[in-house]
């Protein structure tokens, strides 16, 4: 990598180095929906209301009610930003990440002090109290409590010991308590509380928080391209290469990231559930990918945390569910596991993917494939098929040819307008499990849909048909160097 980037101060210094990366502000802020509202406007961009944008990252250096601590927010809202983190190209960024999921480098244990244990808080010491320890920000007015939205979970299965790392939503709930919330069947820490739940045991959980950008990255792959027993921070080991570290937790029998700001230790406890909104009562949870504020869930299991540890003068590091922060850490992930399946299949054809901003990294994929014979016709659509079979949240997938640009959504409508016909082009799959967060996902929506997470899933063939392709060249214009008129790279 251009610069060594190993935990989360790196990752802001490169992007203090970058000019219009990062901004830095002095004025108090205050994590109850304020810090959020200003930084909809700074950079959130993604599903976020309008108006909003992508621009920089931003720290926060004056948090209300938390003095000595920081707040991060935006370090990933911009692929570009992702991409110089990863020492690649924007446009490269699945084919890398798919590459690094078959190259793991696993984890190891850290030698010596643990810079996320220089400071330790247990949960049995008078004045304990997470909300005060660690300056989690409510996103709205309207949600459950503050969350972390940023904390790189990781537990063992209870029978086989195979660890793993996933981020979950995360809802303060009391002085020592944590709700966690699981989408049913998607992430394997679930899988390993049910069991431990079976065999009637609590089971130990680390929660770090403020991490490196590959850790982050990496924890949102999901099966089938990383199954149960593969464990994301190998994924991240690749993308770094090295492995990440980590040290024994100091309350639990679990490893936490040793690089992390901040470390909550706990434990998932067994037949409880709570209610995420207990505290507030407003029905709603947090604002979610797709870009409304979703449910409370009634469902959620309990961590009883047991201490909080953390870098002298931590830095928080948080995210807007909606914003493209999520496009990036979810999309990217996607984007690498339908490339590599599809690569399988037949190689060659697909030329890269890109999941959309519009879809929150998950609902929407765009393919640009080449049909190089009159056999390949028909093809894209398999790979269509494929990329459904890879990631069952997608819902639309568009399929262009090799001469539009996956990644611009103008050049995408485009192709819509001038090679797309509603009547032959539109291929759809009824009453197949997608997404329950889609509120359109509803028996309510549509009589078709049998029950919450059940969409109709569409292929928009936005190709020409192989035997007509000379009737659809582009204008063709001289290959030149700009710069050399100009001064500037406009390649990049």
């Amino acid at each position: 990598m251009a610069e060594k980037i190993k935990d989360l101060r790196s990752a802001l210094d490169m992007l203090g180095n970058m000019p219009g990366q990062l901004i830095e502000t002095d004025v108090e802020v205050d994590p109850r929906a304020e810090l959020s509202g200003v930084y909809r406007y700074v950079g959130a961009g993604g599903t976020v209301m309008r108006p909003t944008k992508e621009g920089p990252a931003m720290i926060f250096n004056h948090v209300k009610g938390h003095p000595g601590a920081r707040v991060a927010i935006g370090v990933l809202a911009s692929r570009k930003r992702v991409a110089a983190l990863l020492d690649t190209k924007p446009q490269e960024l699945g084919k890398l990440l798919w590459k690094s999921v078959d190259h793991p480098v696993p984890p190891v244990l850290a030698e010596g002090p643990a810079l996320c244990q220089e400071v330790v808080h247990l949960a049995e010491d008078p004045g304990f109290d997470l909300a005060e320890l660690v300056p989690a920000p409510t996103n709205t007015p309207d949600d459950a409590g503050p969350y972390i939205t940023l904390g790189m979970c990781y537990a063992s299965h209870p029978d086989t010991k195979e660890s793993d790392v996933t981020i979950h939503r995360l809802c303060i709930q009391g002085k020592d308590e944590l709700s966690i919330f699981f989408t049913p069947g998607a992430r394997h820490i679930g899988a390993m509380a049910e069991r431990a739940e079976e065999l009637g045991q609590r089971l130990p959980i680390s929660i770090s928080i403020g991490v490196d950008p590959a850790i982050e990255i990496g924890s949102c792959f999901e099966p089938p391209t990383t199954p149960m027993g593969y464990d994301e921070l190998a994924v991240a080991g690749a993308l770094r290469g090295e492995s990440v570290e980590l040290c024994p937790c100091v309350t639990v029998d679990e490893k936490a990231i040793a690089n992390a700001e901040y470390v909550i230790e706990g434990e998932v406890v067994p037949n409880v559930r709570v209610r995420e909104d207990q505290n507030s009562n407003t029905g709603y949870a947090m604002p979610e990918f797709p870009g409304y504020t979703g449910p409370a869930s009634r469902e959620c299991r309990l961590i009883k945390v047991t201490a909080v540890t953390h870098r002298i003068h931590p830095i928080m590091q948080t995210c807007i569910g909606p914003s493209e922060e999520h496009v990036s850490m979810a999309g990217i992930p996607t984007e690498a596991s339908i490339y590599g399946m599809v690569e399988k299949a037949m190689p060659g054809r697909l030329k890269n993917v890109y999941c959309t901003s519009a879809g929150g990294g998950k609902y929407m994929a765009v393919l640009q494939f080449e049909k190089r014979a009159a056999s390949d016709e028909g093809r894209q659509r398999q790979a269509a098929l494929l990329a459904f079979s890879a990631f069952s949240e997608l819902k639309h997938i568009f399929l262009v040819d090799e001469d539009v640009d996956c990644f611009d959504m103008n050049d995408v409508l485009w192709a819509m307008n001038t090679r797309f016909q509603g009547d032959r082009d539109i291929i759809t799959i009824p009453g197949v499990r997608c997404h329950p967060l889609d509120p359109s996902n509803s028996p309510s929506y549509s009589s078709s849909i049998l029950d919450q997470g059940i969409a109709c899933k569409t292929i928009f063939d936005c190709t020409v048909p192989f035997s007509q392709k000379e009737r659809f060249v582009r204008a063709r214009f001289l290959d030149v160097d700009a710069q050399k008129w100009t001064g500037a790279d406009f390649y990049g």
